[in-house]
């Protein structure tokens, strides 16, 4: 009996597409979801809800920065120096001091001659001296000028400032070194030959005022802790100056190895942690504080004022203020106060070559 042959059938024809049957969707399958991670989902958004509305608190309570100063948001701080040089600036003692506005750079020659431009107004220096507070000198002597540093040829001691410095007929802000001077190519040097009353009347202009002391050494730290400079405890940094301090043997050579001999162009130095240029030599900045040795065993903790009045035990009778920063002058064989912790004094009616000044502002 022959072997049956499997039968053979034709194919169906593919569906057309009008044909085809819909293929129907798959029917989710229910998961279940842990309580804890709604509660996550939940403290998250809660968590970033709270930061966004920490960040716009932050930066309402922080208005735009006025032209040319940098918010300096205020702490406290250990202020003072440790060293035995400097008993004026002890003991140590910690302050507060609330936020404020300073300026990034020290008053230049150019904002000073807005100024004087705006108000017609004329520094001590370029006035005659009233008679009646120099009844010792000669009325033919009592002429116009300011004090100038002027470095001897050899080498002297460093116990008689007055060496190196000499009252010069004619000098002022406007002629550093004497009539022949000129400030043409120095407009963004910083301002000096100008006395704590010049500085004030300045700050008033411009809507602003003279920093505390207090204010003047928190800022000048940049947010550091307890640190020898303003921008840590080495003097040079890889080799670098930064600051335009003195060079060489004080008062005779300066060998300039930071660039400079004199006053430097403002920012011409790397800024501290808050932005802020030249807190450390350049030119001596004016505070608003009296002056008196004693005053660190009673300052206050919050926002110090400073003394009611003045006393300095080398000039008993000479009404004086408080100094900060140092200047070109400073060496680490003479001065040294270009630390944040140091301290300077100065004749509220005196200028000199080396005496400048910065403004703050409130907020």
């Amino acid at each position: 009996m022959a072997a049956r042959k499997p039968s053979r059938k034709k194919p169906e024809p593919a569906p057309t597409k009008s044909a085809q049957t819909p293929v129907p969707s798959p029917t989710p399958v229910p998961t279940a979801r842990s309580p804890w991670r709604r509660i996550a989902i939940v403290l998250a958004a809660v968590a970033l809800a709270g930061l966004a509305l920490l960040t716009a608190r932050q930066m309402s309570s922080t208005p735009p920065s006025p032209p040319g100063m940098v918010w300096v948001p205020g702490g406290e701080f250990v202020m003072g120096s440790v060293e035995a040089e400097y008993p004026d600036a002890q003991p140590r003692h910690r302050v507060v001091v609330n936020g404020f506005w300073m300026d990034k750079t020290e008053v230049t020659n150019a904002h000073f001659a807005e100024f004087v431009r705006a108000t017609g107004y004329v520094t001590v220096a370029e006035r005659p001296p009233d008679p009646k507070d120099f009844p010792q000198v000669p009325p033919e002597k009592l002429v116009p000028g300011s004090l100038v540093f002027t470095p001897p040829k050899e080498d002297v001691g460093l116990d008689n400032p007055y060496v190196w410095w000499r009252f010069v007929p004619g000098a002022n802000w406007r002629h550093p070194e004497g009539p022949d001077s000129s400030i043409a190519d120095r407009m963004d040097h910083p301002v000096v030959h100008v006395c704590w009353h010049d500085a004030v009347a300045y700050a008033a202009w411009a809507g602003k005022r003279l920093p505390t002391e207090a204010e003047w050494e928190f800022a000048s730290r940049g947010g550091l802790a307890e640190k020898i400079y303003c921008w840590g405890d080495e003097l040079l940094v890889n080799g670098r100056w930064m600051a335009n301090i003195w060079q060489g043997r004080f008062p005779r050579e300066n060998t300039a190895e930071d660039g400079f001999r004199g006053t430097a162009p403002v920012a011409s130095f790397p800024p501290n942690g808050y932005g802020l240029y030249d807190m450390a030599g350049n030119v001596w900045e004016w505070c608003a504080d009296w002056y008196r040795p004693d005053y660190y065993a009673v300052s206050p903790r919050n926002n110090p004022q400073g003394p009611h009045s003045s006393f300095d035990p080398l000039e008993p009778g000479v009404p004086k203020k408080v100094q900060r920063g140092g200047s070109f002058l400073c060496s680490e064989l003479y001065c040294v106060r270009y630390k944040p912790g140091t301290r300077g004094k100065g004749a509220i009616d005196t200028g000199s070559s080396h005496v400048g000044f910065r403004c703050v502002k409130d907020p």
